[in-house]
């Protein structure tokens, strides 16, 4: 049984850098998370914030991931254009932008004060 929950870890982690290695967007958002690390040393954010920011960057990635798996399934069931396998695309490609906006969201309520602050 561990042996199988330790071969689960390593098709997780296989994933995770498929997604990384293939996707644009998920390397655009691995560097956010980067400079955003950066700030919140430069900055001190505290505890909680810190949860925040974990938090919505894990649920971008997540849904980057997701999406790219929805993604790869559209095409293998339909490698020819369909208007709902276009839909499926797009819908999961929004989700990802809405995750992503509540993500700016949060940073700038952390970190527009701490900006503010820092050239008063």
């Amino acid at each position: 049984m561990l042996k199988k929950r330790i071969k689960s870890f390593g098709f997780a982690i296989k994933g995770i850098a498929t997604l990384f290695q293939t996707q644009v967007n998920a390397q655009i958002h691995l560097t956010a998370l980067f400079l955003v690390i950066c700030a919140g040393v430069f900055f001190h954010i505290n505890t909680t914030e810190w949860c925040f920011i974990a938090l919505v960057s894990a649920a971008v990635l997540s849904a980057e991931a997701v999406n790219t798996a929805i993604e790869f399934v559209v095409d293998l069931v339909s490698p020819q254009y369909h208007p709902l396998a276009e839909k499926a695309k797009d819908v999961a490609a929004g989700a990802v932008l809405l995750m992503a906006f509540g993500a700016v969201v949060v940073g700038f309520l952390i970190f527009l004060p701490k900006i503010w602050a820092y050239f008063q």
